[in-house]
């Protein structure tokens, strides 16, 4: 049975992106060993999940990349939850983030990679269920990406075996709230944290059972 891993850029006072879903914050604030940080976390994936927007994105953006993140993210599998296909829909503000503040390269996009994001598995069924059956597989840990609001749902149905958070020192003041639909507090014991020069800190947290009151 594998683990599922929430991956998440958040700022200090709790959000995921800005009220208009802008994440330039996150650039701004990275340096050389929160990227290694980054890039060992999603080379240790059997599969990156993420909702159908997120998807959109990210098909847009790293097959024709070139840097250390691009390898990881193109060869290993997909799977997109989503209820209703893998329709069209308009360009984040996320992505123009992106592709302003770390413009890719325009590398040659091989038939392997074309594969892996014009042909993801899509999950459609009841979000715990589909969550069950991937966690049931034999391989590596499952990697969660967002966007918010199926990080949300991930966080609120308790689907989430380990929280790896690269907590930004920026406060956004207003945004989208990664823990925000909590219905009960959630308890974490810290498994590790380190902070980078850029003032950004990764911390990995497991689900701890509260103390009684």
């Amino acid at each position: 049975m594998r683990s599922l891993i929430l991956k998440m850029h958040i700022s200090v006072d709790g959000f995921v992106a800005g009220a208009d879903g802008a994440i330039d914050w996150i650039f701004k604030t990275t340096d050389p060993e929160g990227r290694a940080w980054t890039v060992e976390t999603i080379s240790n994936a059997g599969a990156h999940l993420m909702g159908s927007r997120t998807f959109r994105d990210m098909a847009s953006y790293w097959p024709k990349a070139s840097d250390a993140f691009a390898a990881p993210m193109n060869e290993i599998p997909k799977v997109v939850f989503s209820r209703t296909g893998l329709a069209a829909t308009a360009t984040t503000r996320a992505l123009e983030d992106a592709t302003r503040l770390e413009p890719g390269a325009d590398a040659p996009v091989s038939a392997a990679i074309a594969e892996s994001w014009t042909n993801p598995t899509v999950a459609s069924g009841d979000l715990s269920d589909e969550i069950a059956r991937l966690k049931q597989q034999d391989g590596k840990p499952l990697l969660a990406h967002g966007g918010a609001r199926f990080a949300q749902s991930l966080v609120r149905l308790g689907l989430v075996d380990e929280y790896h958070l690269a907590v930004h020192p920026v406060a956004l003041g207003r945004g989208l709230a990664l823990f925000s639909a909590l219905e009960r507090p959630l308890a974490l014991e810290m498994i590790s944290t380190k902070t980078f020069k850029s003032g950004t800190i990764a911390r990995i947290f497991r689900p701890a059972p509260l103390e009684p009151g």
